[in-house]
């Protein structure tokens, strides 16, 4: 079965915004099917454009930045 985008469904999303880019926490229901939870990174580029980089490790900083929003997003989870 393919992956239909229609099905997928945003219940949550918050992002933080730093000069080196964005973290962001979501919460999607895959065709009313269990809730998860989805953090992701936009690096600027050198052309000052966002560009989706892989999470990996993070910084003091970003976890301080993103455990609110992830405490927030687990409440929508309900």
């Amino acid at each position: 079965m393919p992956y239909d985008a229609e099905k997928d469904e945003s219940l949550f999303s918050k992002t933080h915004e730093a000069d080196t880019g964005r973290l962001s926490v979501s919460v999607y229901s895959y065709n009313k099917g269990v809730k998860k939870l989805q953090i992701t990174r936009e690096n600027v580029g050198a052309d000052g454009e966002l560009r989706f980089a892989k999470l990996g490790r993070m910084t003091k900083e970003e976890v301080e930045a993103v455990l609110p929003l992830m405490q927030e997003a687990i409440k929508s989870m309900d």
